[in-house]
C-alpha cells in the first residue's frame, strides 16, 4: 500500500469524470478534478504529477495537489478548528482537518487555540496527529548532538522550568528560565545551541552562541549602535539585565564581556552613566 501522509510523483494513467487516477504499483489511487491543474497539458496520460497522499472519508487513499502545512513524521503548529465526540482537528493546509483524539491530548485542545503537534500515521492507517510530544521525539542526545551545535528550534510548551523546544524535529531539549535572553512564546521558530552535556542526556538548549563568537558580533553590535546614536549609550556594566536585554537581546554578562573587549581594544571609554565611542 501507498505511504500516506507523504509527497509522491505518480503518473496518470487515465481520466474519468471526476478527476484522474495515478498509478503507484498496482495501486490505482483518484486525484479529484477540483485538484487538477488549470493547464490541461500538464494532467495528460503519461505525464508525472506531484501529490500528497491521505485516507478519504472510506479510508482509501486518495491524492490532491493541495500542501499540508507538514506531513507525517514532522511537528508544526496548528491551530484547533472544531471538535467531535472522537477529538479536536486541526486546520493543516487541506480540505481535510486533521483529528488530534482526545487521548493523544497532553492538555485540552481547545477551538480558537493553537499547539505544537506531531504527525503520526496510527494503527487503523489513518493520519493523525498528537501534541504528547514525547513518544515520538526523543528526550535524550545519545551522540546525535555536539555541545555548542547549531540547532532549528520550535518552541513547543511552557513550564516552571522554562521553555520546552523541539529540536532539528527529531528531539526535545529544555530552554531554562535563565537562559531565556529574550521574549519567545508557543509557536516561535529560531536558532539555538545545544547547551553543556548532562548526566542524564536530557538535552539543554541555550539561546546564545559560543562565547567567544557571539562576544564578537556583539562587540559590532554595540559599535554600530554607538555609530547610530550619536557615539554614546546608556547602557554600563550596572545597568540592569533587562535594560541591556531590551536592545542587545542577550545577558548582562555577556554584554558585560563584549564591552570588556572593546575598552581593551581602545575603541570606547566607561563614563559614569554612559558607555562612549572614542573617535579617532
Amino acid at each position: 500500500m501507498i505511504e500516506v501522509g507523504k509527497n509522491h510523483v505518480l503518473e496518470i494513467i487515465k481520466h474519468v469524470d471526476f478527476g484522474v487516477y495515478l498509478q503507484y504499483d498496482e495501486e490505482e489511487i483518484l486525484l479529484p478534478g477540483k485538484y487538477l491543474p488549470e493547464n490541461e497539458e500538464e494532467w495528460a496520460v503519461g505525464e508525472f504529477i506531484a501529490v500528497f497522499i491521505y485516507l478519504d472519508s472510506e479510508d482509501r487513499p486518495i491524492a490532491t495537489t493541495e500542501i499540508p502545512f507538514a506531513k507525517v513524521g514532522e511537528c508544526a503548529f496548528l491551530p484547533v478548528v472544531s471538535q467531535s465526540q472522537f477529538g479536536s482537528f486541526l486546520d493543516w493546509g487541506l480540505t481535510k482537518d486533521l483529528l488530534v483524539p482526545f487521548k493523544e491530548q497532553r492538555v485540552p485542545m481547545d477551538v480558537g487555540r493553537s499547539f505544537v503537534v506531531y504527525i503520526f500515521v496510527d494503527k487503523t492507517d489513518r493520519i493523525a496527529a498528537t501534541s504528547r510530544l514525547s513518544k515520538y521525539l526523543s528526550e535524550e542526545n545519545e551522540d546525535q548532538f555536539e555541545n555548542r551545535q547549531e540547532v532549528d528550534l520550535l518552541i513547543a510548551s511552557r513550564s516552571d522550568l522554562g521553555y520546552k523546544a523541539v529540536i532539528d524535529g527529531t528531539h526535545l531539549g529544555l530552554i531554562h528560565n535563565n537562559d531565556v535572553v529574550r521574549p519567545i512564546k508557543v509557536g516561535d521558530q529560531f536558532k539555538g545551541y545545544v547547551g553543556d552535556p548532562r548526566a542524564d542526556k536530557r538535552i539543554n538548549i541555550t539561546l546564545q552562541k559560543p562565547a567567544l563568537e557571539m562576544r564578537g558580533e556583539l562587540s559590532d553590535k554595540i559599535l554600530t549602535y554607538l555609530g547610530e546614536h550619536g557615539g554614546s549609550i546608556h547602557l554600563t556594566d550596572k545597568s540592569s539585565p533587562e535594560e541591556i536585554n531590551a536592545i542587545f537581546q542577550v545577558s548582562k554578562g555577556n554584554y558585560k564581556k563584549a564591552l570588556g573587549k572593546l575598552f581593551k581594544e581602545g575603541k570606547i571609554n566607561f563614563h559614569e552613566k554612559s558607555v562612549r565611542l572614542i573617535e579617532k
